[in-house]
């Protein structure tokens, strides 16, 4: 089980985040297309970074910790979906509270 410590994590934070778009009617989700072109440009910035890290040696991910699927170049999907998952769960929040504070 602990090669899905970082897919837990990130489930966690979509499970605290996820409730606000039926709750409070936030409409995050349903504005797929402006939410895709909100978090393409962040998930491509940080693969690079990552990439370029990995591949200089400063940055490493511990297998155990992971699922084991490996893009080229040695990212895990663990921390691509990382790089989906938070901005995601930012941007929920953030219309969240843009929301309740309009009342």
């Amino acid at each position: 089980m602990r090669h899905f410590a970082y897919l837990f994590v990130l489930a966690g934070c979509l499970g605290a985040a996820l409730w606000l778009e039926p709750v409070l009617r936030v409409g995050v989700l349903r504005q797929w297309r402006r939410l895709l072109l909100t978090v393409l440009p962040v998930v491509v910035v940080f693969v690079l970074w990552d990439l370029a890290a990995i591949a200089a040696g400063h940055w490493t991910f511990d297998p155990g910790q992971t699922t084991g699927v490996v893009f080229p170049g040695g990212l895990p999907l663990d921390e691509v979906l990382f790089f989906v998952v938070v901005p995601v769960c930012a941007i929920l929040g953030f219309e969240a509270t843009r929301k309740v504070l309009r009342k």
